[in-house]
């Protein structure tokens, strides 16, 4: 638990924009921002009589900013235009907080406004990189007693440091600071903010509503993240990969974590140098980081950094998990667990049940190894001989070609089940496409799609038309992560409400 608070910023055009977005707000908010510079059509007077019952109906905190184009604002903006809006508005009547940008200096601020409101927060966007000298723009923004808000842009996530570390340098000062990294490599930022002693993160009404980059969401912030039940000891997860915004494992896990009431949270960590989050990120960030989930382009790749590796990983050559115990960082791989476990529910003992694997890529190399575990007799299918052959090698399994563009000529009826690994089917260009059609599996016992989103792939309609019993991707991705959470924590994962979560994400 810990006393910050959650503003969600309001970003409304007209008056009954105004009225609808702040009714919403009051419901999720400890603070609503009032986002001056995006009023466009509405009369002075109507203004002030929304924002007077606002102020009267919202049990927490109203936050005025009228924030310029090159802060981020709605406006071109000059600073006399800034300046006479603070000078000759109603809002010392009906505002408790204010938000300054960082070119008010601290003497225009105490001799006009620093004492017209309860808090004053300075701030300060850049949204190209992380500036130089931010401690400079740190002292400048908190001289005075102002709240100090720093929103910087971030690409990877250890770039999100520099501005992270500012909470503790507040604290020793006895200041308070907001530090924001933009974007997906930053949004643990917002996260665990509250967490570490930042007094207010910064949420959207919905997911569409962003009024920057990586904001999340009032209700996401609440309910999937739980930032205010967080403290500084909260056991922090987090998945590792090159791009994390499509990933639903923060909603699998924090569903877990909060079946359980555990003080944890499960954050994207996007990270494209690998090297600087094992050595450099984890190390400085003050975070207590327990578990990690790792994916694409890391599974391999991250073995170097790794302690020990269970067997499972070591066969496979790649990791998908990883603990942390005592600083040091040991290995594993769910995958295989994800995947096979499902198939047995589904059909049963897959010993010398004759299996057709449909690509040859990291998937594929699980899904092998897990068959070959269970002495099925796999053939892989694969568009790239060559690049699969080193694949049909190590685990001495046939190789087929398999050619999408005339994967007609290929019958699969001496097949008890068809796995599909290949991204065909998936949600977006892909969507519409099958590796296969019904006539080609008419005589299989079971095709199983490790495509999740969407639920019924193309090829799972052509498995219904050839009245092939099938299995989709959802099972092996909770699967795999209920393995994952149970390594992380040793309890039981809640399949249900894990289960639902993603469900409710996805479709």
């Amino acid at each position: 638990m810990n006393n910050g608070k959650i503003c969600v910023s309001v970003c409304a055009a007209s008056a009954d924009e105004l009225i609808e977005q702040i009714k919403r707000a009051e419901k999720l908010a400890d603070v609503i921002e009032i986002r001056f510079d995006c009023l466009k059509d509405i009369e002075e007077a109507n203004l002030w009589r929304i924002i007077g019952t606002a102020s009267q109906n919202f049990k927490g905190k109203l936050l005025a900013t009228f924030r310029p184009s090159e802060q981020g604002g709605k406006r071109n903006l000059s600073f006399a235009e800034r300046e006479n809006f603070w000078l000759h508005s109603h809002v010392f009547e009906f505002v408790d907080w204010a938000d300054l940008e960082w070119d008010f200096s601290e003497d225009k601020i105490n001799s006009l406004w620093g004492k017209a409101f309860e808090k004053v927060i300075k701030s300060f966007h850049d949204f190209s990189a992380v500036p130089g000298n931010l401690d400079e723009i740190y002292e400048n923004l908190s001289a005075g007693g102002a709240v100090a808000k720093i929103a910087v842009q971030t690409g990877d996530i250890t770039d999100s440091l520099a501005v992270w570390k500012l909470l503790e340098r507040a604290k020793k000062e006895n200041k308070q600071v907001i530090p924001i990294a933009m974007g997906e490599a930053g949004k643990w930022t917002r996260i665990l903010g509250l967490a570490h002693g930042a007094p207010i993160t910064y949420a959207s009404l919905d997911a569409g509503s962003a009024t920057a980059p990586g904001q999340i969401s009032a209700g996401d912030l609440t309910g999937v993240y739980r930032v205010k039940e967080l403290d500084r000891n909260a056991e922090v997860y987090g998945i590792v990969g090159g791009n994390t915004s499509y990933s639903t494992s923060p909603y699998m896990h924090n569903a877990a974590f909060k079946f359980h009431n555990l003080n944890a949270v499960y954050v994207p960590f996007q990270v494209k140098n690998l090297d600087n989050f094992v050595n450099v990120f984890l190390k400085e960030s003050g975070l207590n980081v327990m578990g990690l989930s790792v994916t694409i382009p890391h599974k391999e790749a991250i073995i170097k950094y790794l302690d020990e590796l269970d067997e499972t990983a070591e066969k496979i050559g790649a990791v998908n998990t990883v603990k942390i115990e005592n600083g040091k960082l040991f290995g594993y791989n769910t995958d295989a667990h994800g995947f096979i476990e499902p198939l047995r529910n589904a059909y049963g003992n897959p010993e010398a049940a004759k299996v057709a694997v449909l690509g040859a890529g990291g998937a594929a190399r699980a899904c092998v190894y897990a068959l070959k575990q269970e002495k099925a007799d796999v053939t892989i299918f694969a568009r790239d001989l060559q690049k699969a052959e080193a694949l049909a090698d190590e685990f001495q399994v046939e190789l087929k070609e398999f050619n999408i563009e005339d994967s007609a000529a290929v019958v699969f009826n001496d097949f008890d089940i068809l796995v599909n690994t290949t991204p065909l089917g998936t949600k977006g260009e892909l969507q519409n496409k099958t590796p296969v059609k019904a006539e080609q599996i008419e005589s299989v016992k079971l095709v199983y799609d490790l495509v999740y989103n969407p639920f019924q792939t193309s090829l799972m309609t052509e498995a219904d038309k050839a009245s092939v019993p099938k299995i989709g991707g959802m099972a092996m991705l909770i699967s795999q992560g209920m393995k994952q959470f149970e390594i992380w924590t040793g309890r039981k994962a809640p399949m249900k409400e894990m289960s639902a979560a993603v469900s409710e994400r996805l479709y």
